[in-house]
């Protein structure tokens, strides 16, 4: 065998041996991807009892009712399909009606989404109000950071930093 032979087998076995283990890695994690759906998407691949997966979509507003021992049924809605869901723990504070949810489960035999973990999303103006009240005790807070996307910094008025 020749020496350039030799390297071409080497090259291909670390391949073969890559590939392998690539292929090993996705067979493990395949049982753990939870894939994000929207209730029209949830109805369209008809995902059969029992299997879990995310659902995104909106607080249908007016479907919240809060029941006894934490527990909570809402629908969630993408503009086309709704689907309810029932929950027992508790939400985040930034989960309301008509805001962006995801919550994590399956569905069960009545069709109902039974989710056991329920994630509010918000957009990228929010701010914890204890990091806005730290930067308006330090001077360094700006009136537009609460500002709408869009808005521009100009018509709102600027502070200065404390020194």
């Amino acid at each position: 065998m020749t020496r350039k032979q030799r390297r071409l087998t080497m090259i291909g076995g670390s391949l073969a041996v890559l590939a392998v283990a690539a292929a090993l890695v996705l067979n493990a994690m395949r049982d753990s991807i939870v894939f994000f759906s929207t209730p029209t998407m949830a109805a369209e691949k008809q995902i059969p009892p029992g299997k879990r997966f995310r659902l995104g979509g909106l607080v249908q507003p007016g479907s919240l009712v809060r029941g006894d021992n934490l527990a909570v049924n809402f629908s969630i809605a993408d503009g086309s399909a709704t689907l309810p869901v029932a929950y027992k723990g508790l939400l985040p504070d930034l989960f309301r009606e008509g805001q962006g949810v995801i919550a994590e489960g399956a569905l069960d035999a009545s069709g109902v989404f039974k989710a056991d973990t329920v994630l509010a999303k918000h957009d990228e103006t929010y701010m914890p109000k204890d990091v806005a009240d730290a930067l308006k005790k330090q001077g360094h807070w700006k009136d537009d950071y609460g500002a709408k996307p869009g808005a521009t910094a100009a018509s709102a008025p600027v502070q200065g930093t404390a020194k």
